[in-house]
């Protein structure tokens, strides 16, 4: 089961934006990742929530969207996430979030992944205008923005050899696709 949900939690860049997510969904996904792991249990973490379509595209225009994808700028109208979910690490706790984002993070997107969504965790955003759209308080620092919505695309994995290249691309019919290391190449000690 949990085999599962990790192959299908794909960073998704294509969604039916029409399909929403509500509120009281985006409250799940953030009500789960409060039980995630925290360093020191110091839960630093919060979390600004739209799922509002004139908010929504204000936040995907603060957004850059698939670095290897060069001949992509990014969802069309149409195929936007339908929700998004910032996270913020309240500096009035501590000024270092550790790993915390990362395990809020996981646990938010597998919870989507169960309910039929999908996601893209996004670093690449104008922190500038991001924080005067979701009017961040000055204790606060954007760390990460989820993109959230129905997969309107297919993303497959496979393996490659250790010297391969682990740039994601696109075949011809819009298969996303996503190179990852062999298990024998990432595991030093084969003994």
């Amino acid at each position: 089961m949990l085999k599962e949900l990790l192959l299908k939690n794909r960073s998704y860049r294509r969604f039916y934006q029409s399909e929403t997510i509500s509120k009281e969904t985006l409250l799940d996904f953030i009500n789960l990742a409060r039980f995630a792991p925290s360093a020191k249990n110091s839960q630093p973490l919060k979390y600004y929530i739209s799922n509002s379509e004139t908010t929504n595209s204000k936040i995907f225009s603060t957004l850059s969207w698939a670095g290897y994808l060069t001949d992509w700028d990014g969802p069309i109208e149409g195929e936007q996430p339908s929700a998004y979910i910032v996270v913020l690490l309240d500096k009035n706790i501590t000024e270092n979030n550790f790993c915390d984002h990362g395990f809020a993070i996981q646990t938010i997107l597998l919870a989507a992944v169960e309910k039929g969504f999908g996601g893209c965790t996004i670093a690449a955003f104008n922190k500038t205008k991001l924080s005067k759209i979701i009017n961040t308080p000055e204790n606060m620092q954007e760390l990460l923005v989820i993109a959230l919505g129905k997969p309107k695309e297919t993303v497959n994995i496979y393996e490659i050899s250790d010297n391969e290249s682990i740039k994601y691309w696109r075949d011809e019919n819009k298969i996303h696709k996503v190179p990852k290391r062999k298990l024998i190449d990432i595991v030093i000690n084969k003994n």
